[in-house]
C-alpha cells in the first residue's frame, strides 16, 4: 500500500499529468482499501444524522413569499429564490408552458483537491450530508459550497478547505471552468468545478479522507453514494485525448454542428412574477401544477449535527418520478463513441447543450399524444443485461431536490442501430467530450456524469 508522503506538488503545466491520472485511476485501493472507505463512509452516517420534517410555508425562517410577485426568497437577498418562468420554444413536444424556477445567480465552489501519495494521485473526499439525499451521507468534493455559504451569510462555521480553492495559485489549478446545472430546474445556474493541487500539509478531517481516481470509479457503481458535486468536477479532469483519432466528425465539424443548434432553435424565456405561472397553485405546504406531474415546491426543517449552522429552513424542489438518464454507444472500425443529444432547457444561459441520448422523467410524457415519448426510451428500457455497461441509480443536488433521482445508463447499441435524421443527434468519441469539457457550457450536467460513468469503465 502507498506511504502517506508527498513527492512534490502538481502542475497545471505538467505533460504527464493526464498519465498519472490514468495511473490513479488504475489504483484499486490507495492510502485506504476500498472495504476501509466503505466502513468511514457508514461510520460518518450517525454523526451526519439529519431530521428533515416538512412543514409549511409559514414556518419558514428568514423566508417569505413576496407581497406583490408571490416569489418565494431569503429575507437576505442571498442564497436563492423561487420565482416564476415563462418559456416559448421550437424543441419538444409542448412549446409553450409556465413553471416555477429557482433563480440563484452567484456562482459557487465546487472543487476537489489532489496530491500525490506514495506515488500516486489522490482525490480529497468529503462524507456529507443533505437534506434532499435519498441516503443521507454521500461522497462530496472537497468544498462545495455557495457564495452565501462560503461568505457566511448564515452566521456558521467556515467552509474546510476553502483557501486552497479561493485563492488558489494559478499554477497548480488542473481543472477551472464555469458549468451549468440542471437547466429545467434552475435559471442559468453556474457553479465553478476545480482541481487544485495542494501539498503534505494538507491532511484529511474527519470528514474527509484521500481516495485515488480508481476507488472513486468503483464508488460509482454505487447507488446513490457518489454525489452531483462530486460527478461533476471529476468529469472535468484531464485525460489522454487524441480528438481526431477515429472520430466519425472533425472538432471543427463538431462546433459547428453546436453552433448550428444554438442558431436554428427558438428559445424564449422570460421571468415573470411567480404568482402570474398558470396551472400552478400554492397550497399552505405545496406549489404544484393542477395535473401533479412535474415537481412540487416544499419546505423542509433541518436539524443536522455536523453542518456550518445545527438547523436552518428552506425551500426544496420535489420531483415527481425517477429519471431515466442513458448514454448510447457504439464503435465505429474499433472506435467508442457515443451519441448526444443537443438538448434546449428553459435554464441554459446558451439555449442548447449537449446532453445523454435519453433524459426524461417517462411519467410526464404519459399524457401527450401517441409519438410524444423522447427517442429512444423504449430501447433503454428493453435493454438487455449483456450489452449494458453502467447501470445505476443516482440522485441530483440535495441541498436543492428533495429525493430526485435518475436510473443512469450506458448501453451499447447493435450494428445497424439507426440514427435519427433531425440532426438533433451526433456521434462523439470520449476524447472529443473531454476537449469540450475544457470549455463551459457545452455538456449538461447529465452529460457530465455519464463522462464520469464513462471514465470508470474504460
Amino acid at each position: 500500500m502507498p506511504t502517506a508522503t508527498s513527492t512534490g506538488l502538481l502542475r497545471h503545466t505538467d505533460a504527464s499529468l493526464p498519465a498519472r491520472v490514468a495511473e490513479s485511476a488504475a489504483a484499486a485501493d490507495g492510502v485506504l482499501t476500498h472495504r476501509e472507505v466503505l466502513a468511514w463512509l457508514e461510520n460518518r452516517r450517525p454523526h451526519h444524522a439529519q431530521r428533515v420534517r416538512r412543514i409549511a410555508f409559514d414556518e419558514l425562517a428568514g423566508w417569505g413569499f413576496d407581497p406583490a410577485t408571490g416569489d418565494l426568497a431569503h429575507t437576505s437577498g442571498r442564497f436563492f429564490s423561487v420565482a416564476g418562468l415563462r418559456v416559448r420554444s421550437d424543441f419538444g413536444p409542448v412549446r409553450e408552458w409556465s413553471q416555477p424556477i429557482i433563480h440563484q445567480p452567484e456562482i459557487g465552489i465546487l472543487g476537489i483537491a489532489v496530491r500525490e501519495i506514495g506515488g500516486v494521485l489522490h482525490f480529497l473526499m468529503q462524507a456529507k450530508a443533505e437534506p434532499g439525499n435519498p441516503n443521507g451521507v454521500q461522497l462530496a468534493p472537497t468544498v462545495q459550497a455557495t457564495r452565501s455559504n462560503y461568505t457566511r451569510v448564515h452566521g456558521g462555521r467556515a467552509v474546510p478547505y476553502l483557501e486552497h480553492f479561493a485563492a488558489a495559485d494559478p499554477r497548480h489549478v488542473i481543472a477551472d471552468v464555469l458549468q451549468s446545472e440542471q437547466g429545467a430546474w434552475f435559471y442559468r445556474k453556474r457553479n465553478r468545478n476545480m482541481v487544485v493541487a495542494v501539498g503534505p500539509e494538507v491532511e484529511a478531517g474527519d470528514d474527509f479522507r484521500w481516495l485515488t481516481l480508481g476507488q472513486l470509479h468503483r464508488l460509482l457503481h454505487l447507488d446513490n453514494v457518489v454525489n452531483m458535486d462530486a460527478r461533476t468536477v471529476l468529469s472535468c479532469l484531464p485525460a489522454v485525448v487524441d480528438p481526431a483519432a477515429g472520430s466519425l466528425h472533425t472538432t471543427a465539424e463538431v462546433l459547428s454542428w453546436i453552433t448550428r443548434m444554438r442558431t436554428e432553435h427558438e428559445l424564449v424565456t422570460e421571468r415573470v412574477p411567480l404568482r402570474e405561472i398558470e396551472r400552478w397553485h400554492r397550497t399552505d405546504t405545496a406549489i404544484a401544477h393542477e395535473s401533479g406531474r412535474f415537481f412540487s415546491v416544499v419546505a423542509v426543517d433541518v436539524q443536522a449535527g455536523c453542518r456550518e449552522v445545527a438547523s436552518w429552513q428552506q425551500p426544496l424542489l420535489e420531483p415527481h418520478g425517477t429519471g431515466i438518464v442513458a448514454l448510447l454507444v457504439k464503435r465505429f472500425d474499433g472506435v467508442l463513441h457515443a451519441l448526444i443529444n443537443a438538448r434546449v432547457e428553459p435554464g441554459y444561459l446558451d439555449v442548447v447543450e449537449l446532453a445523454p441520448t435519453v433524459q426524461c422523467v417517462p411519467e410526464n410524457y404519459r399524457h401527450l399524444p401517441a409519438g410524444s415519448m423522447p427517442p429512444y426510451v423504449d430501447l433503454v428500457r428493453s435493454r438487455r443485461p449483456e450489452r449494458t455497461w453502467f447501470d445505476v441509480e443516482l440522485s441530483e443536488e440535495g441541498g436543492r431536490f428533495h429525493d430526485a433521482r435518475s436510473r443512469y445508463v450506458i448501453l451499447e447499441v447493435d450494428e445497424g442501430f439507426p440514427v435519427r435524421p433531425d440532426g438533433q443527434f451526433q456521434w462523439l468519441t470520449p476524447s472529443q467530450l473531454t476537449v469540450l469539457l475544457q470549455h463551459r457550457h457545452y455538456l449538461n450536467v447529465q452529460a457530465r456524469t455519464l463522462v464520469a460513468a464513462l471514465r470508470a469503465l474504460t
